[in-house]
C-alpha cells in the first residue's frame, strides 16, 4: 500500500471494515503518526510491526476487524487496554467524539509516553487519556460501555466483566482467539469466537 486511502480500501474490499463512523477514523487517525520513522516504508503495509519493549503495533485488518466487533458509538465510555502506540486509543477517540471518553491503559512506561504524544497531536475534545496500567487488569470500581483489549490472555479474565455496563461489549484475544462478549444483564453474557489470530501477551 502506498498511502492511507489505499489501505482503507483495501480493507473496506476485504471486508475488514464496513461500518462509516470507524472507516472514518481511519481516514482521520493516519497510522503513519504511530509507527516508528525507522519503519516508514512499511506504514501502510497489512502487518504488525514493532515499536519497542518487545510491543507491536497491530495489523490494521486486525484492528479494524476488533473495532467493527466492539462498535463503539458517539458518546461512549471506553476502556483500552494495551494502549501501546496509541493508535488504538486515537482511532476510539474519534469515533466516541467529544461527548464520549476513552482511557488507555499501558505497562510498559515508554509507551505511556509514547502514546501520550501521538495522542496528543489530534487534539481530540472529548475525555482521551492514556494511564500507566496498575496491578490489577483494567480500571476496577469503574464502568464502560465498551472494552477493547489489545493483547492476548491466557484465559478469559472473569474481572473485565465487572467493569461492563449492561449492554456493554468486551472484545478481547485469548490465546490464538479474538472474543465478543456482550453483557445482556449482570447474570447474562453472549459469547462469540473467531480464531485464527496472534497477539503479544497479555500480562498482569
Amino acid at each position: 500500500m502506498k498511502n492511507n486511502e489505499a489501505l482503507i480500501n483495501a480493507m473496506i474490499t476485504g471486508g475488514a471494515l464496513q461500518t462509516p463512523r470507524i472507516i472514518d477514523a481511519f481516514e482521520k487517525i493516519d497510522r503513519k503518526y504511530f509507527v516508528p520513522a525507522s519503519f516508514d516504508e512499511y506504514i501502510y503495509i497489512d502487518a504488525p510491526l514493532p515499536i519497542g519493549k518487545d510491543q507491536t503495533i497491530s495489523q490494521p485488518s486486525t484492528v479494524a476487524f476488533m473495532l467493527e466487533l466492539l462498535q463503539p458509538q458517539e458518546g461512549d465510555s471506553v476502556l483500552d487496554i494495551g494502549s501501546g502506540s496509541g493508535w488504538t486509543t486515537s482511532l476510539l477517540c474519534a469515533i466516541v467524539a467529544e461527548k464520549g471518553s476513552v482511557k488507555g491503559m499501558e505497562r510498559v512506561d515508554e509507551l505511556v509516553e509514547q502514546g501520550r504524544t501521538n495522542l496528543a497531536q489530534f487534539h481530540f475534545k472529548g475525555k482521551c487519556s492514556i494511564q500507566k496500567a496498575g496491578e490489577k487488569l483494567g480500571s476496577p470500581g469503574e464502568t464502560f460501555d465498551r472494552i477493547l483489549v489489545s493483547a492476548s490472555s491466557s484465559e478469559i479474565p472473569e474481572e473485565l466483566f465487572a467493569q461492563l455496563k449492561p449492554g456493554g461489549v468486551l472484545v478481547i484475544p485469548v490465546r490464538n482467539s479474538i472474543f465478543r462478549f456482550k453483557k445482556i444483564s449482570e447474570e447474562q453474557l453472549t459469547k462469540e469466537e473467531f480464531p485464527g489470530f496472534r497477539f503479544v501477551p497479555l500480562i498482569y
